[in-house]
């Protein structure tokens, strides 16, 4: 499995595709000072009108792709007319180059358009759905998909993508959680990093690196009730601890641009808060790119409640510190008025237009605007054979094996009688998941495809439907139930659609949609040895599935290459190792429910009635945060701490060691958590800190090693300040956040630290 891994790589770097692992964009964090841009950018912001400059803080859409409401179906007009300095949801070469000649040969300026799109997880070659992707914790391969993602786009034209979105969301009942790294702060950071390395490259000056978006800002994804769109309440506290972190973690890695988010947050909607654009992120961290609002948010603060009409929207969006107006034409259409008033002035204009300008003029546009505009350019890269391969492997390091009771995985290629029933057996449209873009779902290769070719010729694949992904129709049972009982396994394939998942897709059931789970409950009364391979976006509650399926199998929505990366791992050519990065709920009810809640002064005892605890069921979930099984066994060894205690400029060193005594190489997610047992506030019952994925051959052992600092012991105190208390900590490490080994040490000194 290594060596594929590493030959892959090597042919990825033969095809001419190269990659950079954790490095910061050259001409970001901060932007490297360019005096000659400088002149430029400030020579043309000379000779614009005020019209032109409003004209460059609007972004419309086209008619490709629909991802909102329409509300402008006049853009080729306003294009010509000067009124847009971006388009989104346009892409192929053939179409970006007309639309860019448009606009250069009927300005009075020529001021190249930027092209914008969700390209979320591929483009044209799918990858898994970032969920998915953060449950392999391959940080390599992440950067990697979003690195083939950003080739494939800007052959076709695109500069920049709407992604990463690094939301940390606890509630699977939004489905927009698809799109995220899970209820990680410190996974969530590393993954942040990661897919802004891959989109923008090492240099923005080369035509195959496009412009990254950190997106939402901020705390979507803890909207009320988990539904889309709805309020965000939550205290600062929660708001720097939780989900600033990787917001901040982007924008050290150098994101050229930020999004602004639906919700409303301390009772100002996002896109004109004031607190969260100009104070926090221009002021106190120094971002140097422009701000973007999400689909017609300025327009929606009249809905929320804290305008009285478009107008003031406007006002209040661009004083607050956005830059440019995603769709709703506000800017364009009252922000003259409103300088005539003196209700903006011209000069915060200038700001934002010159953020802008920056950005087309690092992306080399003002030099060439046709430079990524290039047919004969996108035949040659577009679903390259290699891009396929590396869809593949991160599609199967992305699979989480969640149960294999009497070790019915891997099967046999040779089986003589495998069905296959469900859904999800030969359906292509759903494979490719939410936000799937441009991606080409039609080439998507199925999964009895991919076990039609994984098994010997004397299996015989037996086939049946079962019933439709949602629906009450029940007549494909009698068949499935038939077929089942002629074969000696059954994979038992089912799942959501792709568009129950994503954005305006929250749930409030999370069971299989439809008759599925009444179609397992038949499948597993046959008695034959049942793997269910589920394919979904979003965790769901299988709590009678937990206990009665011999084996369950969370293969997530996978992309292109789905059916030969669920071959892989069933078959066995691939040993699963993906850990879930959110946890699953026994049911609705648990909601929310994560790994790194707090203490309550009345813990849950099953012998006491006043604690806290459900009357109808555990406190615990159902799979926890970091799990995912093997085909082989790890043990591990007490930890070893080479000293007990530490100063603020010292570390302790951890070590275990880690053994495979299994009859199968694998790799294995080492996992560390530290617990601070008293703080000036309230913390948390462990936080992940630091992780290792390593391979190891069956027999062998390996030591793990990892350092803590006091950066690792860092939080918000009591009076907000960022720093570290003295005290006694804990130490876990383990094959997720429950099954740990533990230590003890102390911290022998407080101190205010910088923030990261």
């Amino acid at each position: 499995m290594q060596a594929k891994s590493l030959i892959l790589l090597l042919v990825l770097v033969m095809c001419g595709t190269t990659f950079s692992f954790g490095k910061v964009n050259k001409k970001s964090a901060p932007w490297e000072k360019d005096e000659k841009m400088e002149k430029f950018v400030n020579d043309l912001l000379a000779k614009m009108t005020l019209e032109e400059k409003l004209g460059q803080l609007t972004l419309f859409s086209s008619s490709w792709d629909i991802t909102g409401p329409i509300t402008n179906n006049n853009y080729v007009e306003d294009v010509k007319k000067g009124k847009v300095g971006a388009i989104f949801n346009a892409y192929s070469a053939d179409f970006t180059y007309r639309l860019q000649k448009e606009n250069i040969e009927n300005t009075r300026l020529g001021i190249p358009l930027l092209f914008g799109y969700d390209v979320i997880h591929g483009h044209w070659t799918t990858f898994p759905i970032p969920l998915a992707e953060s449950c392999s914790w391959d940080l390599e391969w992440i950067e990697k998909s979003a690195r083939i993602a950003a080739i494939e786009a800007t052959s076709e034209g695109l500069h920049w993508t709407f992604a990463p979105m690094v939301d940390i969301a606890r509630d699977p009942r939004w489905g927009r959680i698809a799109e995220g790294a899970g209820e990680d702060i410190y996974l969530g950071c590393e993954i942040a990093k990661a897919r802004v390395n891959g989109f923008q490259g090492d240099d923005l000056s080369k035509n195959n690196t496009m412009l990254a978006c950190a997106k939402h800002y901020a705390a979507y994804g803890v909207a009320q009730a988990g539904r889309d769109y709805s309020t965000v309440d939550i205290s600062n506290r929660e708001l720097w601890g939780t989900y600033m972190p990787p917001f901040k973690a982007a924008l050290n890695a150098g994101v050229a641009t930020f999004m602004t988010s639906f919700n409303e947050l301390d009772g100002t909607p996002c896109t004109g808060n004031d607190y969260l654009l100009d104070d926090v992120l221009r002021k106190k961290w120094g971002f140097d790119g422009f701000v973007v609002t999400d689909y017609t948010s300025i327009m929606e603060m009249t809905e929320h409640g804290n305008v009285k009409d478009k107008k003031e929207a406007g006002e209040v969006a661009i004083n607050a510190g956005v830059d440019m107006d995603m769709q709703s034409g506000i800017f364009n259409d009252y922000l003259p008025k409103s300088v005539e008033e003196g209700k903006v002035l011209e000069s915060r204009i200038d700001q934002a237009v010159i953020q802008i300008l920056k950005m087309k003029y690092r992306l080399g546009l003002f030099e060439d605007p046709f430079r990524y505009s290039n047919v004969k350019r996108a035949k040659k890269t577009l679903m390259k054979p290699e891009f396929i391969e590396a869809s593949r492997e991160l599609a199967k390091r992305s699979i989480v094996l969640l149960k294999n009771e009497n070790q019915v995985l891997p099967l046999n290629k040779d089986i003589k009688k495998l069905a296959l029933i469900g859904p999800y057996v030969k359906n292509r449209r759903d494979l490719v998941g939410t936000w799937s873009g441009a991606g080409k779902w039609e080439k998507a290769v199925t999964v009895y495809e991919g076990i039609e070719k994984a098994v010997s010729k004397n299996t015989e694949i037996l086939y049946a439907e079962g019933s439709k992904l949602f629906g009450d129709d029940k007549s494909g049972f009698e068949k499935a139930i038939a077929t089942a009982e002629k074969a000696d396994a059954v994979v038992l394939l089912v799942g959501e659609p792709h568009d129950w998942s994503g954005e305006a897709a929250s749930r409030t059931n999370l069971e299989l949609p439809g008759v599925q789970p009444e179609l397992v409950k038949e499948i597993v009364k046959t008695g034959k040895p049942v793997i269910m391979v589920m394919m979904n976006g979003r965790p769901l509650t299988i709590d009678w599935e937990a206990e009665n399926v011999p084996a369950i199998v969370e293969a997530w929505h996978l992309g292109v290459q789905a059916g030969p990366a669920i071959a892989d791992v069933l078959f066995g050519d691939y040993n699963p190792s993906a850990k879930l990065t959110v946890t699953f709920p026994r049911s609705v009810g648990q909601i929310p429910i994560y790994y790194n809640m707090k203490h309550t002064g009345r813990p849950m005892d099953p012998n006491q009635k006043f604690t806290s605890k459900y009357l109808d069921s555990p406190n615990t979930p159902l799979y926890p945060f970091g799990y995912g099984l093997s085909y082989t066994k790890f043990d591990y060894s007490n930890i070893q701490l080479d000293k007990t205690s530490m100063g603020v400029n010292g570390q302790i060193t951890v070590k275990v060691t880690v053994t495979n005594s299994g009859k199968y190489d694998g790799e294995e997610v080492v996992q560390l958590y530290i617990q601070d047992l008293v703080g000036s506030v309230t913390r948390p019952v462990k936080e992940l800190k630091h992780f290792e994925k390593l391979f190891i051959a069956k027999g062998e052992s390996k030591v793990i090693e990892f350092k803590i600092t006091a950066e690792d012991l860092a939080f918000y105190r009591k009076d907000m300040s960022y720093g570290v208390e003295a005290g006694d900590f804990k130490i876990f490490v383990g094959t997720n956040s429950v099954d740990v080994k533990e230590a003890s040490f102390r911290l022998t000194q407080s101190s205010i630290l910088p923030e990261k």
